[in-house]
């Protein structure tokens, strides 16, 4: 396994970057990232009317890898591209649903909360992704923050908007006095996180309302993520990501729904939040603290030897 290397097509954002690198690492793959860009007129047409064709990408690449792994409905025509001209040579892989065919793929990773059945699908609980216990550890110092004896840490970790959920600024500021109030100073330190979806307007609004007695990391650094993660006893995450509740959900300690009103239904949301929730990993974050424990969430290590054996059977490996 150690000489095949991957070619991993995403649009650069991080939850798909985490969940095609965390798959690549757990095969033991080396690998390459190529950011997928469109070009203009195709960002706007929907992969299933889309032409199979290695044109529609703004900048050309070489493929010279065994096995793709894309996510992203970018990544989708280029990966089916390549397939269509390499075939056998390459072993296609799509994390989340590709929203074409899925004859299209040699496999297809999609989180339980999707509905998607198949011969070549592997259901996973949540999103997989990269992060592990022992970089989560390695990283406990980065923040300088020591624990003490008077206060607990919690780790506030902030999406941004998207296609369900819209961050006005009333519905941060009600979120944030909650989670402020609920966490009180004299028991509870807070790290608000930034993700990479974050706005601006909402990262000022968190310094204003955390910066006294708390601690609130203004850009994005990955490092602070882990060390947060490492040194909190207890987790709160904003709803509107699976799959940083997903990444959270691998420490083993108690994971905060912290929910928000969607603007449209969102029954897959609220299916992920449910199957999290039965498992004993997650709670919504409500009017008290709770302490608990779970088996933590490691989905990529588990189907590694799934998608390794159907590598095998395609004679990859």
């Amino acid at each position: 396994m150690l000489e095949l290397k991957a070619l991993l097509l995403t649009q650069g954002m991080h939850g798909m970057v985490s969940q095609v690198e965390g798959l690549a690492q757990a095969l033991g793959l080396s690998y390459k990232h190529q950011k997928i860009e469109l070009k203009s007129f195709w960002n706007f047409i929907p992969p299933r009317i889309s032409p199979i064709s290695e044109n529609l990408v703004k900048n050309k690449f070489v493929c010279d890898c065994k096995v793709i792994i894309s996510c992203g409905r970018k990544s989708v025509i280029p990966s089916i591209a390549l397939k269509k001209r390499l075939g056998n040579q390459i072993f296609n892989i799509h994390v989340q649903d590709p929203k074409v065919s899925f004859e299209h793929f040699d496999l297809i990773v999609s989180p339980e909360h999707d509905n998607l059945k198949g011969e070549n699908i592997i259901n996973t609980i949540g999103a997989i992704h990269y992060l592990n216990k022992k970089e989560i550890n390695e990283n406990s110092k980065y923040l300088g923050i020591e624990k003490d004896k008077r206060r607990e840490l919690v780790a506030f970790i902030i999406g941004g908007p998207n296609k369900y959920y819209n961050y006005s600024e009333k519905q941060i500021h009600e979120l944030f006095n909650k989670v402020k109030t609920l966490f009180t100073p004299d028991k509870f330190k807070i790290i608000v996180i930034p993700s990479y979806r974050t706005p601006e307007n909402i990262l000022k609004i968190a310094f204003n309302t955390f910066s006294i007695n708390h601690h609130v990391v203004k850009n994005i650094d990955k490092k602070a993520y882990l060390s947060a993660l490492a040194i909190s006893n207890y987790i709160v995450v904003t709803c509107d990501s699976t799959s940083m509740i997903s990444e959270a959900a691998i420490t083993g300690k108690p994971v905060y729904i912290a929910m928000m009103k969607s603007f449209k239904p969102t029954g897959r949301f609220k299916k992920f939040y449910s199957q999290l929730k039965d498992l004993g990993i997650t709670r919504e974050l409500e009017d008290r603290i709770e302490s608990w424990s779970y088996n933590s969430l490691n989905e990529v290590n588990r189907i590694a030897p799934i998608v390794k054996a159907k590598m095998k059977k395609h004679g990859i490996i």
